[in-house]
């Protein structure tokens, strides 16, 4: 089964399970979000054309993460003139996960769990930058873990963690600033003068 929806001014065709990138929505990570302008709904062979929308059809989804999109840019140029302007621009986006479609009788969903991994812990991980990812995790709500009282326990600790790491940096990069400081390099000798060819 799948429909086809619109969010953002856009129309997106989704099936349960289904990761999906669209126009900045409202809510935190985790959060379920409704979509009701469902405009076609389709299950094999048949099909369901709303006028504009199916009437009591609805797409449900599990908010992953907000985040920006990538970065375009724009560039203006009058030739001949010097004139020449860049700028950027990084538009927020959503991630989601479908997990269910309900319309014209029947009801479809997914099985499988939302995984709640943000592209950011993704990237961080592929380039094995620890400290990020420590970070990332450390600010990251995590659900399954927010729900046990022992969660709100190691949560001080990680925050602790992360606060001494900045010191321990600062402490290392000036420790090599103050061995430099002790130790001065030799001064280089002259090169030796060749024999004048007769």
């Amino acid at each position: 089964m799948y429909a086809v929806i619109k969010t953002g001014g856009k129309q997106y065709r989704v099936q349960p399970g289904d990761v999906l990138v669209v126009e900045k929505l409202g809510g935190e990570p985790g959060a379920n979000v409704a979509f009701g302008d469902v405009l076609m709904l389709g299950d094999g062979d048949s099909i369901t054309v709303g006028v504009p929308t199916v009437e009591g059809a609805s797409v449900q989804a599990t908010l992953i993460e907000t985040r920006k999109g990538e970065k375009v840019k724009i560039f203006k140029k009058i030739r001949r003139q010097g004139y020449r302007r860049t700028k950027g621009h990084r538009q927020q986006e959503s991630v989601l996960q479908v997990t269910s479609i309900a319309g014209a009788g029947k009801t479809e969903t997914w099985d499988g769990t939302v995984n709640m991994t943000t592209k950011a812990m993704i990237n961080a991980r592929a380039r094995n930058l620890k400290h990020v990812v420590a970070a990332l995790e450390a600010a990251a709500p995590i659900l399954s873990k927010a729900k046990t009282p022992k969660a709100k326990a190691e949560a001080p600790a990680a925050a602790e963690v992360t606060a001494e790491a900045p010191k321990a940096k600062a402490a290392k990069s000036a420790a090599p600033k103050a061995e430099a400081g002790e130790k001065k390099a030799a001064p280089k000798k002259a090169a030796a003068k060749k024999p004048a060819a007769e």
